[in-house]
């Protein structure tokens, strides 16, 4: 698996572990932040959303099942994939981390490269993009590797913000995003980017689509906007 730049929150306090996986994820191409405190992991979680969290069980500070749950509790990291990493083998354990909100659960010891394909397999589930596949809705196709966007067959020029906007949206389909959200996304809290800015940005990318079709990007009045075919 090649993904393209996902950022990796690593949550481990085993020094030679940590290093194990940092090397073998950071070879296929991931972003790996790395902490052993829970505490530290819900700080850098909300300074950055990750796009997948490796989240041990028995760590220092918070425990790693209450960090889970706070995860998830949050909604800039509600949706973010969570795999549990721990020593606990019984089915109690194993049921308790997936009902808190672990989209995984992997048992020490493991191998590597079981690790990085259980993480695929969640990516290509709820970030196909980061797993380096096409993304599409409606009549809409986005090759994220070639930089490329089509609609009903007809190449859409995007500049970059758009591209990033539109990718957003093609992740998340028909879900409602404030503007704060899509600069949290798309710019990465840009202290430079306000509501307005967005507003340009939505504008461009609408022009730009509506060319080769009916509108699919919906203002949600007070809330925000979506990619949805009710547009």
């Amino acid at each position: 698996m090649r993904v393209t730049k996902a950022r990796l929150l690593l949550v481990e306090d085993d020094q030679a572990l940590i290093e194990l996986l940092r090397w073998h994820f950071e070879r296929e191409g991931f972003e790996v932040v790395q902490t052993a405190d829970g505490e530290e992991a819900l700080m850098l979680a909300e300074e950055r959303p990750p796009d997948v969290v490796i989240l041990d069980w028995m760590i220092e500070g918070i425990p790693g099942i209450e960090v889970c749950r706070r995860l998830r509790r949050r909604p800039q990291t509600a949706n973010v994939p969570i795999l549990m990493l721990t020593a606990r083998g019984e089915e109690a354990d194993r049921v308790r981390g997936l009902e808190t909100g672990a989209d995984d659960y992997i048992t020490k010891p493991f191998s590597p490269k079981e690790v990085i394909a259980r993480v695929a397999a969640v990516l290509r589930r709820v970030r196909p993009a980061l797993a380096g596949e096409t993304l599409s809705f409606a009549d809409v196709e986005m090759d994220t590797t070639a930089h490329r966007v089509r609609r009903g067959g007809t190449t859409v020029p995007l500049g970059p913000t758009e591209f990033r906007l539109l990718r957003h949206f093609l992740e998340h389909p028909r879900h409602v995003f404030s503007r704060e959200r899509l600069i949290a996304a798309v710019w990465e809290h840009d202290s430079e980017i306000d509501a307005r800015t967005v507003d340009v940005h939505i504008r461009r990318l609408r022009k730009a689509m509506n060319q080769a079709g009916p509108d699919l990007i919906r203002t949600v009045r007070s809330a925000g906007y979506s990619i949805d075919e009710a547009g």
